[in-house]
């Protein structure tokens, strides 16, 4: 009886988890809808007109990465997507760090007021540091006050206008995952660094860098990221010297009307995205779970 009995027991067990599994796909099945509708058809479709506009082939792609011109404007984009990640992370590290050291009221407060910041229209933060940048804004009028300088300096149409307009935009995206990281570590590490005789640099660069490595990957890979594909900001504070390739984009379809080579340049900016991302989580993916569950 006892065998008979587990002979119908296991395949109610199995209808149970079944069921379970299917109640759990049909929970899933508006988020992957809207996916389907709102990111895969549209990734799709720029592809297929990437690859069939104005005729049948690979020649938007030979094109894009065949000229002088559309390759320059690559080595734009990775130029000052790496420059403002590593000005990002130079700034945010101690941030986050100021973050995760201070009391929890004024941690709260500080955080509040760079939450604040990401709340603020990108377009009036975008203007503001134009006013600020230009010749005769308020930060060339100081330094001249103040006899830094003899002249204005050049602040925008360059790569210094767009690093410093892009990396105030970008600063929380890294500050987040890095304080999070960063108030994960035990103080009483640092502690016994300094016990054992390591110099304050020695416990940042041995002990407090490598424990923290996770957060710093993933607060820069997201802001590497960004940067390749960001627009408004490059636009107005960088110029046409500087043209990134979001900014090539917006040309070919908005003036010249070339889908074909938009598409083509829209989804190689995807494919070296999602190999960053991938390479992320290849890399770093299991040491940040490690870190967290530490």
């Amino acid at each position: 009886m006892s065998t008979a009995s587990a002979a119908i027991a296991a395949p109610a067990h199995q209808r149970s988890r079944l069921g379970a599994r299917f109640r759990g796909i049909k929970l899933l099945l508006p988020t992957l809808l809207l996916l389907t509708i709102f990111f895969l058809l549209p990734v799709v479709a720029l592809l297929l007109r990437s690859v069939l506009e104005p005729t049948p082939g690979i020649g938007n792609y030979a094109e894009l990465l065949g000229s002088s011109t559309y390759l320059r404007v690559f080595a734009n984009t990775f130029l000052v997507a790496s420059v403002v990640t590593a000005v990002t992370l130079l700034f945010g590290f101690p941030i986050a760090w100021l973050l995760a050291i201070l009391p929890k009221k004024w941690s709260s407060l500080l955080f509040s007021i760079l939450l604040l910041s990401m709340w603020t229209n990108l377009l009036a933060r975008t203007y503001a540091w134009m006013v600020l940048l230009q010749q005769t804004g308020l930060i060339n009028r100081l330094l001249l006050q103040w006899g830094i300088i003899n002249e204005p300096l050049a602040l925008v149409n360059n790569l210094i206008g767009v690093t410093i307009g892009m990396t105030y935009i970008m600063l929380p995206f890294l500050v987040m995952p890095l304080h999070a990281t960063l108030r994960a570590i035990d103080p009483s590490t640092l502690r016994a660094a300094a016990i054992c005789g390591a110099t304050r640099w020695q416990a940042f660069s041995r002990v407090l860098v490598p424990l923290a490595l996770p957060g710093i990957v993933s607060g820069a890979m997201m802001v590497f990221v960004m940067s390749l594909g960001y627009f408004v900001t490059p636009a107005l504070l960088g110029g046409p010297s500087y043209m990134m390739l979001a900014e090539l984009i917006a040309q070919l379809v908005q003036s010249l009307l070339n889908w074909g080579l938009a598409g083509a340049a829209s989804f190689v900016l995807l494919v070296i995205t999602l190999s960053l991302y991938a390479v992320q989580l290849r890399y770093f993916g299991g040491a940040r779970t490690a870190n967290g569950g530490r």
